[in-house]
C-alpha cells in the first residue's frame, strides 16, 4: 500500500487551482484559433480575438481568464492500492481550495445556505468532490473550476427510452438554443448519457474535461457528436451571441448503462474559459 500524505493533495489542489484560472488549456487555445479563422462574421470574429488576446494577458502577466473563478469542482481518481494518511481527504482538498483562492486572489463565490441567507463562505468552499476508485497506487487529482453563467444554463432530462438518438439530439439543441448568449459561447458542450438522475449529470460534467476537437471511442456516439456540433453552429448564436457559425467548440458525449426503462440525458454547458488542470501523486 503506497502512503499519499493530505499535506500532498493540499499542495496539488492550491496549484492546480490557481494555474486553471490562469492559464486556458492548450487544447482550448487550439480550437478557438481555428475558430477565429472560419468565423466569417466580423463582429464575432473580433470577439475571438478578443478572447484570444485575453488569454495571452492572464497568462503572462498571472491573472484569472475571467472575474468569475467559478465553483471548486474536483475530480479525484484514487488508486485501489493508495492510502490517505496523516488526515481526511475532503478536509485536505477544501484546504487547497482555501488556499488557492486566496494566495492566487482569485473571486470567492460560494455561498453557504442556498435558499433564504445566501452568505459567503469568504474562501470558495466547500469543494464539489467526485472520487472514483481506479486500479493503481496512483492519486490523479483534476481541477475545474466551473463559472456559474454557463452552469445556470445547463439542463437535466429524464426521457423515454423510446426518444430515441432524436429526442436527445432535439433537448441538447433546445438547451443551446435557449441558453442563446448567456453561457458566453463560443462553448463546449458536455453530454452525459445513461447512469441515473445523479450520476447523468457528473457524465456530462466529466465530458468537458475531455481534449477539445477530439471524438469518442465509440463510433455512433462520434458520430452523433459531430452532428450536434454541425447543428449547433447553425443555430447562428456566435460568440458572445453577436451571430456567425462559431457557437460551439466543441461536443463530448460520455455515457454508462442505465435501467431499461428510463433515458437520462444532461448537458453540462461550458464558456469558452474551459477550465481544467490535472497532477498525479
Amino acid at each position: 500500500m503506497r502512503e499519499v500524505p493530505v499535506s500532498k493533495i493540499t499542495e496539488t489542489v492550491e496549484r492546480l487551482f490557481i494555474e486553471a484560472n490562469y492559464h486556458l488549456p492548450p487544447d482550448m487555445v487550439s480550437v478557438l484559433e481555428t475558430g477565429e479563422q472560419e468565423e466569417q462574421n466580423p463582429v464575432a470574429r473580433s470577439v475571438l480575438r478578443t478572447i484570444l488576446e485575453n488569454r495571452l494577458v492572464a497568462s503572462e502577466g498571472r491573472f484569472p481568464l475571467c472575474q468569475d473563478c467559478g465553483m471548486a469542482v474536483v475530480f479525484i481518481d484514487m488508486g485501489q492500492e493508495a492510502a490517505v494518511t496523516g488526515g481526511n481527504l475532503e478536509d485536505a482538498v477544501n484546504e487547497g481550495v482555501r488556499r488557492a483562492y486566496d494566495k492566487g486572489y482569485l473571486r470567492k463565490s460560494i455561498v453557504g445556505e442556498p435558499l433564504f441567507e445566501r452568505k459567503n463562505t469568504g474562501d470558495n468552499t466547500p469543494a464539489i468532490i467526485h472520487v472514483r476508485v481506479v486500479h493503481g497506487d496512483r492519486v490523479t487529482i483534476t481541477a475545474a473550476p466551473k463559472g456559474a453563467g454557463s452552469e445556470n444554463m445547463s439542463a437535466l432530462a429524464m426521457l423515454s427510452p423510446a426518444a430515441g438518438p432524436e429526442g436527445l439530439e432535439r433537448f441538447v439543441l433546445d438547451t443551446v438554443r435557449k441558453a442563446g448568449p448567456n453561457p458566453c459561447p463560443p462553448i463546449v458542450v458536455g453530454i452525459g448519457v445513461g447512469s441515473d438522475f445523479e450520476g447523468v449529470a457528473e457524465l456530462a460534467k466529466r465530458a468537458l474535461l475531455r481534449p477539445a476537437g477530439s471524438s469518442g471511442s465509440h463510433p455512433k456516439y462520434a458520430a452523433l457528436e459531430a452532428e450536434l456540433l454541425r447543428k449547433i453552429n447553425e443555430l447562428g448564436i456566435g460568440a458572445a451571441g453577436y451571430g456567425g457559425t462559431v457557437t460551439a467548440l466543441g461536443v463530448n458525449i460520455e455515457w454508462a448503462p442505465t435501467h431499461i426503462a428510463c433515458m437520462p440525458v444532461a448537458v453540462n454547458l461550458c464558456c469558452h474559459a474551459n477550465r481544467h488542470c490535472s497532477a498525479e501523486i
